[in-house]
């Protein structure tokens, strides 16, 4: 079974309660389609057990596939360093279909983001450092494709693209905790 080789740890972006006793990790690409269908589905869980949940997103570009991932992904990081990570993340996923540098771009200006700023971001080397290092740890973790889920550092194997298999491992997961 696969673990997640990296703790989770400050680099990461979260949502939820960081000191739940559970914390769901997703490796995602911002122009999967997979993904974007999983994203609701793990904002619900976190509207319906946020209390209880520690929620970690890390970037898996799949470029061969998805020409588009990599500068989603940089973009999702630099619009993070003016603290604005997950109202991009949404936004991106939202307009998937959209997706190319200048559309991309745009998003940043209507987020209001400062813009010189982000693009001195965007070119910067602790962005492109962070996107690999969660490559990097996906790989370690044995993650071959998106979107892929741990909880609790083991791989979620039971994701069927469901609200339900996500709460299912959850709860799963809360009463293994309990015994």
């Amino acid at each position: 079974m696969s673990t997640l080789k990296l703790a989770v740890n400050s680099a990461d972006h979260h949502q939820g309660n960081v000191h739940a006793a559970i914390t769901l990790v997703e490796y995602g690409d911002f122009q999967c389609p997979y993904c974007r269908r999983a994203q609701p589905l793990v904002k619900r869980l976190l509207q319906e057990n946020g209390e209880d949940l520690h929620f970690v997103f890390r970037n898996f570009p799949l470029r061969e596939i998805h020409p588009h991932a990599y500068v989603a992904a940089i973009t999702a990081e630099a619009a993070g360093k003016q603290d604005k990570f997950w109202q991009m993340h949404d936004l991106i996923f939202e307009n998937q279909n959209k997706l190319n540098t200048n559309f991309l771009f745009s998003l940043a200006e209507g987020l209001d983001l400062e813009l010189p700023q982000f693009a001195k971001d965007s070119k910067s080397e602790e962005v492109q450092n962070k996107i690999e290092m969660d490559f990097e740890s996906g790989i370690r973790s044995g993650v071959n494709g998106t979107p892929t889920f741990f909880l609790n550092g083991s791989r979620v194997l039971t994701y069927d693209e469901t609200y339900e298999s996500l709460l299912n491992a959850v709860q799963f997961e809360s009463k293994m905790i309990q015994h």
